[in-house]
């Protein structure tokens, strides 16, 4: 099966499939896993989220890890679980959900925007870390942020993020995204969801090829 790591280390980038329906969700899914994702959201302010991650779960099997999003009450993970979810994504860190999130064995991404936050994930045992929303947080803050926090904890900007506004944030250490309205809105077809997540690998590729001989020294 198919895990947090394996995913995020084939691709750093979550797709955010706000507003979609349990219909449109396994045609959208194979056109971003064509395009490379292994990492795909379902926020629960969605339509009949629970049947679009059962179908998702279904459907991709070992190509991708789905999961929930907006997950603010700790009684939503079992649902999410009995559908397939595997990712647990809040905007916030409760500690309920971050206990029968980690009871489950399941992955947890909450939202953070503070350095207090950061390490109270951490205590949370947070997989990655939700920055949010990335909007109101510029880079210089992820840079003094990446500072003080473990290498091998992710820290994933999310809000707002389009292919111009990327580069920065990998600069300052950011080590992946959470794509929502700049990927996929409601109505967008498959097509329009391929071309979008070409333009995000397309910056993230060129940033990465640029960034490897420094990393190196």
């Amino acid at each position: 099966m198919l895990n947090w790591q394996q995913a995020f280390d084939a691709c750093p980038l979550i797709a955010i499939l706000r507003g979609i329906t349990p219909d449109e969700v396994v045609p959208v899914a194979d056109a971003l896993i064509d395009e490379g994702f292994h990492l795909i959201e379902v926020p629960l302010n969605s339509p009949n989220p629970i049947d679009s991650i059962q179908r998702l779960a279904t459907h991709v099997g070992d190509r991708a890890l789905v999961g929930a999003g907006t997950v603010i009450a700790s009684s939503r993970v079992a649902e999410i679980e009995e559908a397939g979810g595997r990712l647990i994504i809040a905007p916030n860190l409760d500690p309920r959900v971050a206990t029968e999130t980690t009871r489950r064995g399941l992955c947890y991404g909450p939202g953070v925007g503070t350095v207090s936050e950061v390490y109270a994930a951490i205590e949370a045992n947070a997989g990655f870390l939700k920055l949010f929303p990335a909007e109101a947080i510029s880079p210089d803050a992820v840079k003094a942020i990446r500072a003080v926090l473990p290498r091998q904890v992710p820290l994933l900007p999310v809000g707002g993020i389009t292919p111009a506004t990327m580069t920065g944030y990998l600069a300052a250490g950011a080590q992946g995204f959470g794509l929502g309205g700049a990927l996929y809105q409601p109505g967008f077809t498959p097509e329009e969801v391929a071309r979008r997540a070409r333009e995000f690998f397309d910056v993230y590729r060129q940033w990465c090829a640029r960034a490897a001989p420094d990393l190196g020294r």
